[in-house]
């Protein structure tokens, strides 16, 4: 069945209650280009790997028992082979730069256990990247790497869109994409990474506590005004409320703690698409200081996808 459903959502959610520990990672302050483009290479690692090892799983024939033809397994095909690409560009761009690129790490793609699970979690990759890019463009200091992000952005945007496609989503949901910071990339990406080569250079970064959706009692689709109730991987002293990060800052939502680091939220105006919450301290800023918890992924569908004469 097409579609974005519990499935993938409840094993991502499994994954990141089991995310590795490891060595406490750095802090965001100072980041240099050579940083980004490791982090940039960190999560483009991630992505050439989850394509290889799932077309090496998927045959096409599998894909066509599931509904999608032979033009569709070739496209992805060639999405397999961007990544590849980028993960080749920004190794060499570190070296050029005279810094040392990191390597692949040991992933759990235990998500994709099917050809729909596994594009299911291609389209979160990929909705991720997009705002991973996004969100480091303002800290690039480099023109040329600034540049060379960009040129990856959109392609990986065309990937978002394409996949969203296929799986009946809106392949533009929204007139602005979700920038994202370091953290909070990291935060969803960490779930995916099981262990890395120790020789890695350790990447500024820090995971915050996990945050995801309870899909057994999100009400489907979930739009404008649904309930929904986010777990916390631990539970929120003090006050909390829930953060929607946009391009125009986020939008803030009163949060409810119905069981212990269970917090139920009312999906506010103007949220559309993959998006993403985190929990706060305050209701005037979202930063690292001020993070609780999350980001979680909800994807909320469009108005215009909910009207019958659509």
């Amino acid at each position: 069945m097409k579609g974005f459903t519990s499935a993938v959502v409840a094993a991502l959610s499994a994954n990141a209650m089991a995310a590795p520990q490891g060595k406490p990672p750095g802090t965001a302050a100072g980041i240099t280009d050579a940083d980004i483009l490791n982090y940039a290479l960190t999560l483009e690692h991630l992505e050439n790997t989850f394509y290889r090892t799932g077309l090496d799983k998927f045959s096409k024939e599998d894909f066509a028992a599931a509904g999608y033809d032979e033009t569709f397994y070739g496209n992805l095909k060639e999405v397999s082979m961007d990544e590849s690409t980028h993960v080749d560009f920004l190794t060499k761009a570190l070296g050029k730069a005279g810094a040392e690129a990191v390597k692949p790490c040991e992933y759990d793609f235990s998500a994709a256990k099917d050809v729909d699970s596994f594009l299911m979690t291609a389209s979160v990759l990929e909705g991720v990247g997009v705002s991973a890019y996004l969100g480091a463009a303002a800290s690039i200091m480099e023109k040329m790497y600034l540049t060379a992000a960009g040129s990856i952005l959109t392609v990986e945007s065309r990937h978002s869109a394409y996949i969203r496609s296929s799986l009946d989503q809106s392949p533009f949901p929204s007139a602005f994409d979700v920038p994202l910071t370091f953290n909070e990339v990291y935060t969803l990406a960490a779930p995916f990474i099981k262990a890395c080569p120790p020789s890695n250079p350790e990447l500024p970064v820090k995971a915050f506590p996990t945050l995801t959706l309870d899909m057994a009692s999100a009400p489907m689709p979930i739009q404008t005004g649904s309930k929904v109730t986010l777990v916390g991987e631990e539970g929120c002293s003090g006050e909390v409320f829930a953060a929607f990060i946009t391009v125009t800052g986020p939008v803030f939502a009163d949060v409810h703690e119905a069981a212990p680091k269970n917090y139920e939220v009312t999906i506010p105006e103007g949220i559309s698409g993959q998006s993403y919450v985190v929990l706060t301290k305050n209701k005037e800023e979202v930063t690292d200081d001020t993070v609780k918890a999350g980001p979680a992924i909800v994807e909320v569908t469009p108005a215009y996808k909910l009207k019958k004469d659509y």
